[in-house]
């Protein structure tokens, strides 16, 4: 499955970055988020609750931070696993650029779902994930004192075919 988007945050970039790379706000932000914590410069682990269709499976997993470039751009690749539930690993790649009401935040992400999850139709895993998306940059914005502009078009979701 692959997800793109953009979100427009009334927030300048530096109050963006900081706000991504401060795991309070983000335990604030990412949806069924239990517990997020950093441990090391490059890496967070965290333990996430999520219900995707008939599924519901709290989730252990760790984020790994690359081609850092602050108040700019990073990469990421994440594995996390949720026991019977099944897994998701990926990447994902993050870039801010300044615009007209604030910071644009462009993301991509391409992941690979698998177990009792990877048997779940590839549209209600699609449309989850799109969700999950918006309500964690809608929670972000309002962690940051700011709020989504809308953008036309926010998140395209492409499944794979198999």
């Amino acid at each position: 499955m692959e997800l793109h988007g953009e979100q427009l945050i009334a927030a300048p970039i530096a109050d963006v970055w900081r706000g991504l790379n401060d795991v309070t706000v983000l335990g604030r932000a990412i949806p069924g988020c239990e517990e997020i914590e950093r441990v090391a410069e490059d890496e967070v682990r965290a333990k996430v609750m999520f219900k995707i269709g008939p599924v519901r499976a709290r989730f252990s997993g760790k984020l790994i931070l690359s081609d850092v470039i602050p108040e700019q751009s990073c990469s990421m690749s994440f594995e996390g696993t949720g026991g019977a539930a099944g897994f998701a690993k990926g990447k994902s790649r993050v870039e801010l650029k300044l615009a007209d009401g604030g910071t644009l935040v462009a993301y991509s992400t391409e992941a690979s779902i698998g177990g009792k999850l990877g048997q779940i139709g590839g549209r209600m895993i699609s449309s989850s994930a799109k969700k999950i998306a918006d309500d964690f940059f809608l929670a972000f914005a309002k962690e940051l004192g700011g709020e989504i502009i809308a953008l036309p078009q926010n998140n395209d979701v492409v499944e794979d075919e198999k």
